[in-house]
């Protein structure tokens, strides 16, 4: 088999969509006669954990951990919450900040670029050199955020004759919080010259969304392709759904102001309609509770949420089965090109889909395309009422499906052919 290395940052034990792609892509590539090796951080700052995760690593595979130093690991002793909010790409507003997490934003901003892991780059291209030569590697993937991943892709491309395939799962530098880090011109320009060289250097470069490889085809020569996130296993038979009309947000918010429209759509259904008031429940399957909860208290409508809890992944697959109406949401503090890597697991799920994000947001385009649901802006309350109870009159005839259909190009085994096909 021709022998394939892969340069992550997340890696199971790692919850999230950023870790589940490459893992479930080294489940499929030896079907295509490829061998994936996975080098990885022995020692990570994870925000999220999923041990199930582990479950899925195919057997015999050769996983390499390296010792990593990041600041994460410092500052989380002092803003545990704030560190692991950075980690997955979420900044407070500088009001909202205390003196020391504008300081640990400018550090980090301007001392770590392109971002804290950073000082993982020297050793492992150090260590990478020697090992590609023994096992004779030709061909290298480093997958991004955290771009600093893609600094070890080019310093190897420097020294070695491989072919190397550079994975943006979210963009670089137009990616929603680089303007909310406080750099410096100097800081601004590194990271466009770290961007620009990284484009230029690889042979091949992959995108998540259509946006982002429409971007990057502007600044760059290089091929760019669209390879999506997708699903793992089609959806069971005659999965039981839950009895209430339930509409089911499965992940962690962050904030809840993308949130305001919906609970004013259905604060309005629940005075409006007797019937929807004695038949509805939201369910919220993740952590960071309190933020969804205080909403719900606020829009007077705490008895019909019922939150479960940080879950595995296998078993957020089964609420996603079983929920009546599933719900997707993109913080306005995000740009359009950002498809949460829910989104495949949701069409498979074959429930009805309620989109709340950006305009132009490329999520609306796959919807559209697989007739899996329903995409609406942060200001469309009327809309949100409109289809919400259109799905209701529907489950009160015992006829609310989803009719998706072009499923199968998003099955993960598709993709990976794809990606054979590009290595």
């Amino acid at each position: 088999m021709k022998k394939v290395l892969i340069v992550t940052y997340y890696w199971p034990p790692a919850g999230g969509s950023g870790v589940q792609r490459w893992l479930y892509f080294t489940k499929y590539l030896r079907e295509f006669g490829i061998e994936p090796i996975i080098y990885a951080p022995r020692n990570p700052s994870y925000p999220v954990i999923d041990e199930s995760l582990n479950e899925e690593i195919p057997e015999k595979l050769n996983i390499i951990k390296r010792p990593i130093r990041e600041p994460n690991q410092l500052t989380g002793l002092f803003l545990k919450k704030q560190t692991k909010n950075l980690s997955s790409g979420i900044i407070e507003a500088p009001k909202n900040q205390s003196w020391l997490q504008k300081s640990m934003l400018y550090i980090r901003g301007n001392f770590f670029i392109p971002d804290a892991r950073v000082l993982w780059v020297k050793p492992s291209v150090k260590y990478l050199h020697k090992f590609l030569g023994q096992e004779e590697i030709k061909t290298v993937i480093t997958t991004g955020p955290p771009h600093s991943m893609h600094l070890i892709g080019l310093g190897l491309k420097k020294r070695l004759n491989i072919k190397w395939i550079a994975d943006f799962r979210d963009p670089w530098t137009e990616i929603h919080y680089h303007n909310k880090l406080p750099l410096t011109k100097k800081s601004k320009r590194k990271h466009k010259e770290l961007e620009k060289k990284v484009l230029e250097n690889s042979d091949s470069i992959l995108t998540t969304s259509l946006t982002t490889k429409n971007n990057f085809k502007v600044k760059t020569s290089t091929p760019v392709d669209f390879l999506p996130n997708g699903f793992t296993d089609f959806q069971k038979k005659n999965f039981a759904l839950d009895k209430k009309f339930t509409l089911s947000y499965i992940g962690r918010l962050y904030d809840g102001n993308y949130l305001l429209v919906i609970l004013q759509a259905l604060s309005e259904l629940t005075e409006e309609n007797k019937d929807f008031k004695s038949h509805f429940q939201f369910n919220y399957v993740g952590d960071n509770e309190s933020i969804i909860q205080r909403l719900f208290k606020k829009f007077h409508l705490g008895k019909f949420l019922n939150c479960t809890g940080q879950v595995s992944h296998s078993q957020s697959i089964d609420h996603q089965r079983s929920s009546q109406v599933l719900l997707l949401l993109l913080s306005e503090d995000f740009t359009s090109e950002i498809i949460p890597g829910k989104l495949f697991e949701y069409l498979n799920a074959k429930r009805p889909i309620i989109a709340i994000g950006p305009k132009n947001w490329d999520v609306k385009e796959i919807l559209d395309e697989t007739q899996g649901g329903s995409c609406f802006n942060y200001k469309d309350k009327e809309g949100l009422k409109k289809q919400i109870k259109t799905h209701f009159e529907a489950y009160q005839n015992q006829d609310l499906h989803a009719h998706s259909k072009n499923l199968e190009q998003y099955h993960r085994r598709e993709l990976t052919g794809k990606l054979a096909g590009l290595i």
